[in-house]
């Protein structure tokens, strides 16, 4: 049912437009009833953010041996899904209705963004087992680092993102998180007053 109602979100949206879309009408097209739609999203923004970014789970973080080489292949993943037109239209509407719901707010931290900083923690936790690393670095902050970054870069900031952006990304946030690591976790930087 899930899939139905992503995919017939997608297939609405291409068709009428997200302004035009409605629960009804996903719900008639993907023959559920529209209580089953809001037990699962919160709102037609959520739905229709999911249906564009979050449909498909990405494979889990890739392991090439290295933070950068980790963190690349991340980005370059999440910047197919959030470069797409869709996505790029729906993540402002999505954005402005947490900011007056913040039910929906919720929702998106623990469901979404949750899942995604289980990424970072998974890419951390390796690079600093490979001694990367001095230690480990808040997943929130990685994330924020890498994906913020990109986020702001396509939605607010709209630039033109290609791949050496985001290699460019990737090799700051390596940067940003093996400092943060020595910061946090070296006992000598720990003790010296800020």
């Amino acid at each position: 049912m899930d899939h139905k109602i992503l995919e017939t979100t997608r297939e609405l949206i291409d068709e009428v437009g997200y302004p035009a879309l409605t629960v009804d009408q996903v719900a008639a097209r993907a023959g559920v009833g529209k209580a089953a739609i809001y037990r699962r999203y919160a709102s037609k923004a959520e739905m229709a953010f999911v249906a564009a970014m979050h449909g498909q789970r990405p494979p889990p973080p890739a392991d090439t041996g290295t933070l950068h080489g980790d963190l690349l292949a991340l980005v370059r993943a999440f910047h197919v899904r959030m470069a797409a037109p869709l996505a790029r239209h729906l993540a402002p509407a999505l954005m402005s209705e947490m900011a007056v719901n913040p039910e929906l707010d919720a929702r998106f931290q623990n469901t979404f963004l949750a899942a995604e900083q289980a990424e970072f923690a998974e890419i951390v936790q390796r690079a600093a087992a490979r001694g990367e690393l001095a230690g480990p670095v808040d997943p929130a902050m990685a994330h924020l680092l890498l994906l913020g970054s990109l986020a702001s870069a396509l939605y607010i900031l709209n630039l033109p993102v290609d791949d050496a952006m985001v290699t460019d990304l990737a090799t700051a946030a390596t940067a940003g998180i093996t400092a943060l690591a020595h910061q946090h976790n070296d006992p000598d930087q720990t003790a010296q007053p800020h």
